[in-house]
């Protein structure tokens, strides 16, 4: 039997582009055991992948802050401590640095996204301020409490599941998937990973994205069948 994943999203499940690869699909609906998609971003972007690519909704989303697993929904994190951080980066000249209506935050619950165009060093002052974490993904600076991660919500997704984290395979490519890469079994970094996820992962792959993630799936359900 394969075993089950836990795959990011953004670099890991999309193109070069950012844009989500179809290709995907039919490997993740095809799978044998439980995909659980885990993402930094906002609870409604993996339920609603999750619904396109044809499996279960069973997510990880906001870098841990919510988890989703067969009709069970669980919170992690003190979103209160995190909107009062927001408020004191703004009352300093901070912006988030969303144009327009901010669909980046506007459907997020637990913590909050900056752009990459925001300032960093005032968003990581007011971070140590507040006693939260700064979790920059390549894609956007994340506000969150250090108590939540993709990792432990992880943990209680695979519970839930009847599974043991060890026995999850995980592809990844941002520091905010060491922590999943530190619980499961097995776990690969695609070639464009950060160098916190490459140290942290078993193995990096030589391609990179989609391509990098199917390769290495591929491989994973080839050698189930051989064992």
């Amino acid at each position: 039997m394969v075993p089950p994943l836990a795959l990011d999203i953004d670099g890991t499940l999309t193109t070069p582009e950012h844009t989500i690869a179809p290709r995907a699909f039919s490997l993740l609906a095809s799978w044998e055991a439980p995909v659980v998609l885990a993402t930094g971003k906002a609870f409604p972007y993996p339920v609603a992948l999750c619904q396109f690519a044809g499996i279960p909704e069973r997510v990880v989303a906001e870098n841990g802050g919510v988890a989703l697993a067969d009709g069970d929904l669980a919170y992690a994190g003190d979103p209160e401590r995190v909107d009062a951080a927001v408020d004191a980066f703004e009352s300093r000249g901070g912006d988030l640095g969303w144009e327009g209506v901010d669909t980046v935050n506007r459907w997020r619950e637990t913590e909050v996204a900056a752009s990459r165009t925001a300032d960093e060093a005032l968003l990581r002052e007011v971070a140590a301020e507040f006693d939260l974490a700064f979790v920059d993904t390549g894609y956007a600076y994340h506000l969150k409490s250090a108590d939540a991660s993709k990792g432990e919500a992880l943990v209680g997704v695979a519970e839930i599941l009847g599974y043991g984290p060890e026995e999850f395979v995980a592809v990844g490519d941002s520091e905010n998937d060491a922590s999943t890469f530190e619980v499961v079994g097995e776990s690969y970094a695609v070639a464009n990973a950060d160098e916190t996820a490459k140290r942290a992962a078993d193995h990096v792959l030589e391609r990179g994205y989609v391509d990098g993630t199917l390769e290495a799936l591929r491989a994973v359900r080839d050698r189930s069948q051989n064992e």
